[in-house]
């Protein structure tokens, strides 16, 4: 319940507080089911992408390159087991030591920024230095730490829990990753170790454990289609960051210190993008989806209700006969050919 103190606060406690100030029982509930939610599909994405990584990208490129499907899929479920007991523990420690929700938030930026510009050049420029990126991630991570910890003896003349998390010590410490190994990984791609890679050779060298194209449909195979879905995502995303990281802090700059009516509108705004969010991600895959929904529940009807599934018919199949038909030339009645062979004997006597 309102009002919290500065260490609830941190442990994440806000919204459920506010929420049961406003709904009740009923807020809590919701914010409840909410939390399970976020929690397991945010858990089920890292445990898979982990699980891939592992798989494809080290397993299959360097232990047992004919690796098969079953095989590659049994190495997933292990990761994903041995991932998921890993950091539970490791959550178990961070509790254990003390750490709230907001400080391990914000020092996951020192630990992770540092790899943000590379992957992206890696990815976005023919220049790149795969050496470099490797370079830059780790020498930028070390930067990050060090500026951190130095940070937090500079304003508080100590190194403890408490003068670590403040958000200027983490602050400094996330600029300093993220810059640091942009920095880096420009220099070296520039002037030490340039590249000149040709995207175009990316596909050559993506295997598949087994050729299935099932789930991609033609125009999502299709160059053209790639390539204008790129420019959709890359122009979206600049327009985003600007969004993000210039647009939005600046408007807290002329307020300063907020009014109780400017604070009201910084909410307001806040409420927007979520529900707008909350509307995009939640009926935009229904619509991506509805063909293959209507399938699946159409599929259950039929077995609930013991009624036979109608067979599609191919509409190409006609066309096929028809082309067959018309490719084949029509053979003469033999009546036909005995009077054109008379004919062609006469005009020889």
């Amino acid at each position: 319940m309102l009002p919290i103190n500065k260490g609830e606060a941190g442990d994440g406690l806000v919204p459920p507080a506010v929420a049961t100030e406003l709904l009740g029982d009923a807020g809590a509930v919701l914010i409840l089911i909410m939390l399970f939610m976020a929690i397991v599909s945010t858990g089920s994405a890292e445990s898979i992408a982990v699980s891939s990584l592992i798989a494809y990208d080290i397993y299959r490129q360097y232990i047992n390159p004919e690796a098969d499907g079953p095989k590659i899929l049994f190495i997933s479920r292990v990761v994903i087991v041995v991932f998921g007991l890993c950091m539970g523990g490791f959550a178990i420690a961070l509790q254990a030591m003390g750490l709230n929700l907001g400080w391990v938030y914000l020092f996951m930026g020192i630990i992770i920024g540092s790899a943000v510009a590379p992957l992206w050049n890696m990815m976005t420029w023919k220049k790149a230095s795969g050496t470099g990126a490797v370079i830059a991630a780790w020498s930028g991570l070390a930067l990050a730490l060090i500026a951190w910890l130095v940070g937090a003896k500079i304003e508080s003349g100590e190194v403890t829990v408490d003068s670590l998390g403040s958000q200027p010590v983490m602050l400094s410490g996330n600029l300093v990753a993220i810059l640091s190994s942009a920095f880096i990984h420009f220099v070296y791609s520039m002037w030490i170790d340039p590249q000149d890679y040709d995207f175009a050779e990316l596909d050559k060298h993506i295997s598949l454990v087994e050729d299935d194209m099932r789930g991609l449909t033609e125009a999502e195979q299709d160059p053209v289609e790639l390539r204008r879905a790129e420019r959709w995502i890359t122009r979206r995303g600049y327009v985003l960051t600007l969004l993000l990281i210039f647009v939005w802090p600046i408007l807290s700059i002329p307020a300063r210190v907020f009014s109780e009516s400017y604070f009201a509108f910084w909410v307001l705004v806040a409420i927007a993008w979520g529900f707008g969010a909350a509307i995009i991600i939640t009926f935009l895959p229904l619509t991506e989806s509805a063909e293959d929904i209507n399938r699946a529940l159409s599929g259950m009807y039929n077995m609930v209700f013991c009624r036979k599934p109608h067979q599609a018919q191919d509409p190409n199949a006609g066309k096929e006969v028809e082309e067959e038909e018309e490719a084949e030339p029509a053979e003469e009645p033999e009546d036909v050919k005995a009077e054109t062979g008379v004919a062609a004997e006469t005009e020889e006597a």
